[in-house]
């Protein structure tokens, strides 16, 4: 089935055989671009409202199975053509079922102060699926998610919503294990404002293109050119907090640098100085340097500069 609204980054589907994906990618025209998530299984340790079990597969895990069992789907991402999607989970259409089932999740999107049908709730809340260790993925649209972002930072402050303890904040960079060191991490995670802690549970503020903006950044793949080290002032950082984040710089030779990996989204503002290390792509007229090429991005970077001269 192809949706009335097309599908886009964080919205889930569901196949014809049941198995739930998350959508991880914005150029869905032709297939859905997803990450298998949930199979049905009846020794699955989550369990749907209506009894059916499901076991969740993380990332290495879930193209083991495609490899094995949908070969068909096997892309940089899986790609499932629109005849085998039964339906698409849109968490800005899903969000009042969520709300209606979790205070936190209420509270959140009251804290974020955005209308509605411009946030939702993603992940396995989403999908029916969460049980007590399950964290809290909410989704703000387009340029609203600057706001909901504002008023979580001021929610924080006024102590409505917990900021990460340091055994969070722990645990986040040891499940990240970024190329940088502790100290850096958190300095340039403490003013992104886009995570923290309601009643002892651990929450993300994620951010998705609205609709009338989805094709307004493409990423496509280029000739590999090597690894490289860059330095330039940010010229662009509207999309910083997108999935893939872009910083457009000012250097002569790169022009964009992507990140594939959360962990360096939000990572500096317009106006500062980047370091980054990643693969040069050559894309014709321009040559753009991508971080986040491998999962865990080893060997690869983007700090602020500007932030750690300013913080010493």
């Amino acid at each position: 089935m192809r949706p009335v609204k097309p599908v886009r980054l964080r919205d889930f589907i569901e196949d014809t055989d049941g198995r739930l994906y998350a959508v991880s990618v914005y150029d869905n025209d032709q297939k859905a671009g997803c990450v298998l998530r949930y199979v049905p299984d009846e020794n699955g340790e989550r369990m749907s409202s209506d009894g059916t079990r499901y076991k969740k597969y993380d990332f290495e895990q879930a193209f083991g199975y495609i490899r094995k069992y949908k070969p068909e789907y096997l892309d940089i991402v899986h790609r499932v053509p629109y005849d085998d999607i039964k339906r698409v989970l849109k968490p800005d259409e899903e969000i009042d079922k969520v709300t209606a089932r979790d205070k936190r999740v209420k509270k959140l999107a009251g804290i974020f102060g955005v209308p509605k049908g411009t946030y939702g709730c993603t992940g396995s809340l989403l999908c029916g699926l969460e049980n007590e260790s399950s964290d809290i993925d909410m989704v703000v649209y387009g340029d609203f998610w600057f706001t909901a972002q504002k008023n979580l930072k001021m929610a924080v402050e006024e102590g409505r919503v917990g900021a990460l303890s340091e055994d969070l904040w722990k645990k986040v960079y040891n499940k990240r294990v970024p190329e940088i060191d502790y100290d850096t991490f958190v300095l340039h995670e403490m003013r992104k404002w886009n995570r923290g802690e309601i009643n002892g549970t651990y929450f993300d503020l994620l951010f998705t293109r609205g609709y009338d903006r989805l094709n307004s950044v493409v990423v496509n793949k280029g000739k590999v050119c090597g690894k490289k080290t860059v330095e330039g002032m940010v010229t662009d950082a509207s999309f910083s907090f997108d999935s893939p984040a872009l910083y457009c710089i000012d250097n002569p030779e790169v022009s964009k640098v992507l990140s594939f990996t959360h962990t360096y989204s939000g990572q500096a503002k317009k106006g500062e100085v980047i370091e980054a290390c990643g693969v040069l792509e050559d894309h014709g007229s321009e040559k753009w340097l991508i971080v986040g090429t491998t999962r865990e991005a080893k060997g690869e970077y983007i700090i602020s500069k500007t932030l750690i001269e300013n913080s010493s």
